[in-house]
């Protein structure tokens, strides 16, 4: 299959797999904290992907560490504590939403300090992205008032770490496959995990429950799809196409996001579907060819 396809069958994918990721951290959350929901992701993740990948160290180059650190630490590190707090205080779906400001941020790094150059379909389509969040945004908060919206500010952090990451994967990752960015990346996150549990004082704390042992399930769930195979994939994506068409799956992860919430008991209104379809307006201008 050309790339060209791939790379659809790809965003799709992830937009599915990412979009189901924040009712997942909804549900580990009632058992677990949000330092612990970030920490059991990481773990999780780390073992499933020395388990299918360890031979892919071999292709891991000494020039490669610096940048796979950095990626860690952007893309995976920080992200998964940041939108674990920001679920506890507001719901899954705005965060989903939120999340969507990633592209934009991509498009300006991207631009400023990795010279890249975008088209003015791609600039176009992600305000237009931009103008669909916005509403989806703004119908949510009147729908949901009450909720602490000071933590959108940590959705924000991460968008720009997941931004940073993406720019980062494509100009200087470029020639390591998508297995060994993964793999590397996580390799490098297991010591400070286990050092945040130890700090946080959690093997005197936490007792196995029903509770706890069902969201320890949600997260090695989440960990393995949401994390692992989709790291991958997301790697691949970058390699076979561009940093913002890459980053433009987190337009469609809103609507995925928004359907679980539905069933999940959240209200959902006319005007978000309306917000939905203008997304993918902006998708496919980002993502039109030449």
């Amino acid at each position: 299959m050309d790339d060209k396809k791939l790379r659809w069958i790809y965003l799709f994918s992830l937009s599915i797999i990412w979009g189901s990721s924040f009712i997942l951290m909804k549900k580990a959350l009632i058992g677990l904290t949000p330092i612990q929901v970030g920490v059991f992701r990481i773990l999780f993740t780390a073992i499933f992907l020395l388990l299918i990948g360890f031979k892919s160290f071999s292709r891991i180059k000494k020039k490669h560490w610096y940048y796979l650190s950095l990626n860690a630490l952007l893309g995976s590190f920080f992200p998964v504590f940041l939108f674990a707090y920001a679920i506890e205080k507001i719901d899954s779906s705005i965060t989903a939403v939120l999340n969507s400001l990633t592209p934009l941020n991509t498009l300006i790094l991207g631009v400023l300090f990795f010279g890249f150059n975008f088209g003015k379909n791609q600039v176009i389509g992600i305000f237009i992205g931009l103008v669909g969040t916005l509403m989806l945004i703004l119908k949510s908060a009147e729908l949901h008032p009450n909720q602490d919206y000071f933590y959108a500010i940590f959705i924000l952090i991460a968008s720009i770490g997941y931004a940073l990451n993406v720019n980062i994967l494509k100009k200087y990752l470029y020639d390591l496959d998508a297995v060994s960015i993964a793999v590397g990346n996580f390799v490098l996150l297991i010591i400070p995990a286990i050092a945040v549990l130890l700090f946080t004082g959690f093997f005197e704390t936490f007792e196995f429950t029903e509770t706890s042992t069902t969201s320890l399930f949600y997260m090695l769930i989440l960990a393995v799809f949401g994390t692992a195979l989709a790291k991958i994939m997301f790697n691949k994506l970058v390699q076979i196409s561009s940093p913002v068409f890459s980053s433009s799956v987190t337009y469609l992860i809103p609507i995925v996001a928004i359907t679980w919430g539905v069933l999940d008991g959240e209200k959902i209104l006319f005007l978000q579907f309306i917000s939905g379809f203008i997304i993918l307006i902006g998708v496919y201008l980002v993502n039109k060819s030449k």
